[in-house]
């Protein structure tokens, strides 16, 4: 089943444009994800749900350019995908699903976040990170090692250092899956302060369904939309 939104509201709300798309990995025959076409507008909260193997992650990276389509059309904020990939994800900030700790403990927190800086070329100093990291209600974490942090912890500095960049879309690849249910709970505030008071559009992909009011859930299997 395709989910059709292109009637809906005004084009420059539209902040995710998929048409017809679908991705397969190299030197994989069957594609990972088939002929999906969707829209998400600026300011919403969207769920991407589905068991694994769903092709929600596939989704999330075509979406972002990580991975290139095989055929179909992608708009993310206005650039075409994967073409303007460098251009698009300027405004965006990402939490993969996989942590890597960084090389050659301890590695501080503050310079974690720092990167998040560095990545759209402004100098960070103590201001601006303990700014970032007050949106996610973890500014006592400043000058902590990373790799001693727990799971939720964790989350919350890679988001204090995705917010540094300032995006109008946040990704988060199953965010929930390695805490636990008190870090689950703080982190769903955090997404929906972001959203409430700076417009922050956000797109979770999880197989677990959070506490958070939704404007849409989008289901796949089999590497389709099936519901949304």
């Amino acid at each position: 089943m395709v989910a059709q939104f292109a009637s809906r509201g005004n084009l420059r709300n539209r902040v995710i444009e998929l048409e017809n798309v679908s991705t397969s990995y190299a030197g994989e025959l069957k594609p990972a994800i088939k002929n999906i076409s969707l829209e998400i507008r600026k300011g919403e909260i969207v769920l991407i749900t589905g068991p694994n193997g769903a092709g929600k992650t596939t989704l999330l990276e075509t979406i972002l350019g990580l991975l290139k389509p095989y055929e179909g059309k992608i708009k993310l904020l206005g650039y075409e995908m994967p073409k303007d990939a460098i251009k698009a994800r300027k405004y965006c900030g990402y939490l993969p699903q996989d942590f890597i700790k960084p090389a050659g403990e301890p590695f501080i927190v503050k310079d974690v976040v720092a990167m998040g800086f560095a990545s759209i070329g402004k100098n960070a100093n103590n201001g601006n990170i303990l700014e970032a990291l007050k949106k996610v209600k973890a500014v006592e974490l400043l000058n902590k090692p990373i790799g001693r942090l727990s799971a939720g912890q964790q989350q919350k500095v890679l988001m204090a250092r995705a917010l540094a960049r300032q995006p109008k879309i946040l990704f988060l690849d199953e965010p929930f899956s390695s805490v636990d249910k008190e870090a689950r709970h703080e982190i769903c505030d955090i997404l929906e302060n972001l959203n409430r008071n700076e417009n922050v559009t956000i797109l979770i992909v999880s197989h677990i369904t959070p506490k958070i009011e939704f404007d849409r859930i989008i289901k796949m299997k089999n590497g389709m939309v099936i519901s949304c």
